[in-house]
């Protein structure tokens, strides 16, 4: 069993943490608001920290899984941040959808002072992390994955080591790329639907079985018709999730036009009061 770090607890990270506890390692938290670190801790035992740097001191693997690129270059690099306390060795493990950029910069940081790392994004929303069932695409060393890999598997169903350091940010952008285009599709499908005076729950079964089959479909299709996004992953991280892959777009001359197109309507649903709903609110710029 491994010593660990587990440094942000929002609705992914919060999960995440304690299927590492349940799987009997030793785990420390920190989380910006205080509270939130002193929940975990009363839920799952274990201890929490003032300060990055206090939680990543003497573990074997520092596991990150905050907001964007500035909260992370904050916890990792910034005053009391991890990088500086963790013993030689040890590997960090970035579980935050972050650019290529700054996950490439980690790396070169912590091999600077005898660390490993991995950029470790993920996919499979809240539930995936609370059920342990996350896919997770990494990017680093084969030395940095191999010595993240068994801890991760506390709370995945899927890890693939995708290449070097930000390989894992960039198939992250391509899994965002595969759900944009797909939620504006589901989300005309169902309207369509709708429209056509047909009962949505019957059409979803029908097709279901075919070739439109889709996690979204089978997850989201009843929902959207239902008009409830009051739950999974928010319309403002997709947001910036997108926003990153065209930035990254424009160095690698990848042609987003769909990508680009859907932004703009999330950008509407956001317009509209929905930043915090689903991102299969998509739907309601059709039925408003």
């Amino acid at each position: 069993m491994m010593k660990t770090a587990f440094i942000g607890l929002g609705v992914m990270g919060f999960p995440m943490a304690a299927h590492l506890r349940q799987a009997g390692h030793e785990v420390c938290v920190y989380n910006r608001t205080s509270a939130r670190a002193d929940e975990w801790v009363t839920r799952h035992g274990g201890r929490r920290a003032d300060t990055p740097a206090e939680a990543a001191h003497g573990a074997d693997a520092v596991f990150t899984c905050v907001g964007a690129d500035a909260d992370l270059q904050q916890v990792v690099l910034g005053k009391g941040g991890a990088l500086a306390a963790m013993r030689p060795g040890a590997v960090l493990v970035d579980h935050t959808t972050v650019s290529a950029k700054i996950a490439r910069r980690l790396a070169e940081e912590a091999a600077s002072k005898g660390l490993l790392a991995v950029d470790a994004p993920v996919s499979g929303g809240q539930a995936g992390a609370e059920s342990g069932q996350l896919a997770i695409m990494c990017g680093g060393s084969a030395e940095a994955f191999s010595a993240a890999e068994p801890a991760m598997q506390a709370y995945a169903k899927r890890i693939v080591h995708v290449g070097e350091a930000g390989s894992g940010q960039l198939a992250k952008m391509v899994n965002q790329i595969a759900i944009a285009g797909l939620v504006q599709a589901l989300s005309e499908a169902v309207h369509f639907a709708k429209r056509a005076g047909l009962d949505v729950a019957t059409v979803i079964d029908a097709i279901s079985g075919g070739a439109a089959q889709s996690w979204q479909m089978n997850n989201r299709a009843l929902t959207m018709a239902d008009g409830e996004f009051d739950f999974g992953f928010a319309v403002k991280w997709m947001r910036k999730d997108l926003g990153l892959t065209l930035e990254e777009a424009k160095s690698n001359g990848a042609r987003l036009p769909v990508t680009a197109l859907v932004d703009q309507f999330y950008a509407d649903v956001v317009a509209m009061g929905g930043e915090r709903q689903d991102t299969s609110s998509l739907i309601r710029r059709l039925e408003k």
